[in-house]
C-alpha cells in the first residue's frame, strides 16, 4: 500500500462523520469519494483511526459485515433503524 498522507486520513474521517444515522456509505464509495486507489486504504484508515466515528456505518459492498465485527456493527445499525434483511443490510435503500 502506498503511503497515506494526513489530508488523506483526513478526508475519509469527515467523510464517515457525515454518514447519516440509519445509513451506511461502502469502503469503495468513500475511497471513490476521497480520490484514493483502492478500497482497502479505507479499510486501513478505519482499523487505525475511527474509534471516534460512526465505523459501523462503513460496509462492504455485500452488505455484509466483517465476521470479525459483525455482531458489534448489526447491533448498532439495527438501532439506527438501518434497513435490514437477516443480517444483510438492504444496500438499494441504505446506501447513501
Amino acid at each position: 500500500m502506498s503511503a497515506v498522507t494526513d489530508g488523506q486520513v483526513e478526508t475519509v474521517r469527515a467523510l464517515v462523520a457525515a454518514i447519516p444515522t440509519g445509513r451506511v456509505r461502502t469502503y469503495g464509495d468513500i475511497a471513490d469519494e476521497a480520490g484514493l486507489s483502492n478500497a482497502r486504504i479505507v479499510g486501513w484508515i478505519m482499523r487505525t483511526d475511527s474509534s471516534d466515528l460512526p465505523w459501523h456505518r462503513v460496509v462492504p459492498a455485500s452488505g455484509r459485515p466483517a465476521p470479525a465485527v459483525r455482531t458489534r456493527q448489526l447491533q448498532l445499525l439495527r438501532s439506527e433503524g438501518t434497513p435490514m434483511v437477516d443480517d444483510r443490510i438492504v444496500m438499494r435503500r441504505a446506501r447513501m
